[in-house]
């Protein structure tokens, strides 16, 4: 009987307890949500109010300057929006390939040039060689200039990403490994039919990384690119955004600042609005991944 009243007391406590867990990790929720709450606010917010008031959670009046601002000219969007999204596919799908056969070598214990080829890469993570050889490499030796080859290429491989793949793969049975070589199994086909779906959780967190590191990428367009046909959409929506600051503060020099407030351009507004644009198909991904994602976020805890 003791035991039974034990039980049923602990069960009444956990509601509450059950309870307040769900209250807080909403409220967490909610203060995640207050950014990109007011992110969409400050963009349909009359840049106006937005001198005289500041930021508000609710628009005071709401318009639609800042978007046809930037969608003046919608061809230059689309078309960026294109080349970064053609950039991440690609970028992301190869640097996975690329990352995940050289992190299968390096996790074969069997493998003889194992430590010297591990050294040789965690050696880049210590020591560069410079911006400067860089640039040269990509452009005199490499040609990649106004070509996408020079936004997808400087960032295919990583060794960060590449150790996180590799100890994910060490923690795989290497009985797996013998079984598929007694049966005959190729190294490729251990690689492509056993190792890669054993490890959809790492690469999945890795590709994720990847493709966020390109999508958000504006670099690589500003040194190699020159041909505006070609710019991502980072690099176009900091052109726009600079355009209009050079606007504003040149204005400073011509009308007074009780004029300039009178038709204010819409800087602020438009820099929440390019925030929502860059981040938009990035949201939209995150939430098929995010089982994933959490699986994978223990990458690399117990191996190192």
């Amino acid at each position: 009987m003791s035991g039974t009243n034990d039980s049923d007391r602990l069960s009444r406590l956990s509601r509450p307890a059950r309870f307040a867990i769900h209250i807080f990790m909403i409220f967490i929720a909610l203060l995640c949500l207050l950014p990109l709450v007011l992110v969409i606010s400050i963009s349909l917010s009359d840049e106006t109010d937005i001198i005289k008031n500041g930021f508000r959670i609710i628009p005071m009046h709401s318009t639609f300057t800042a978007y046809n601002l930037i969608f003046k000219n919608p061809s230059r969007i689309i078309n960026s929006y294109k080349i970064t999204m053609t950039v991440t596919a690609i970028g992301t799908f190869l640097s996975l390939f690329i990352m995940s056969m050289l992190a299968y070598t390096l996790s074969r214990k069997d493998y003889k040039y194992r430590r010297m080829l591990s050294f040789y890469v965690f050696f880049t993570m210590l020591f560069s060689g410079g911006l400067v050889p860089w640039y040269i490499l990509v452009t005199r030796y490499l040609h990649l200039t106004d070509t996408i080859l020079a936004l997808i290429v400087p960032y295919l491989v990583s060794a960060w990403y590449l150790f996180l793949l590799r100890t994910y793969f060490q923690k795989i049975p290497s009985s797996f490994i013998e079984s598929a070589k007694i049966d005959g199994a190729s190294e490729f086909r251990i690689y492509g039919q056993i190792i890669l779906p054993l490890s959809t959780a790492s690469l999945a967190t890795v590709g994720l990384f990847i493709a966020l590191n390109y999508w958000n990428d504006w670099w690589l367009s500003l040194l190699f690119i020159n041909k505006p046909r070609l710019y991502s959409l980072q690099m176009l929506l900091k052109i726009m955004m600079e355009n209009i600051d050079f606007i504003k503060n040149d204005m400073h020099t011509v009308f007074s600042s009780d004029m300039i407030n009178s038709m204010a351009l819409p800087s602020e507004s438009t820099r929440m609005a390019m925030c929502l644009l860059a981040i938009g198909p990035i949201m939209i991904l995150f939430p098929f991944l995010q089982k994933y994602f959490v699986r994978g976020l223990t990458v690399g805890s117990i191996k190192g």
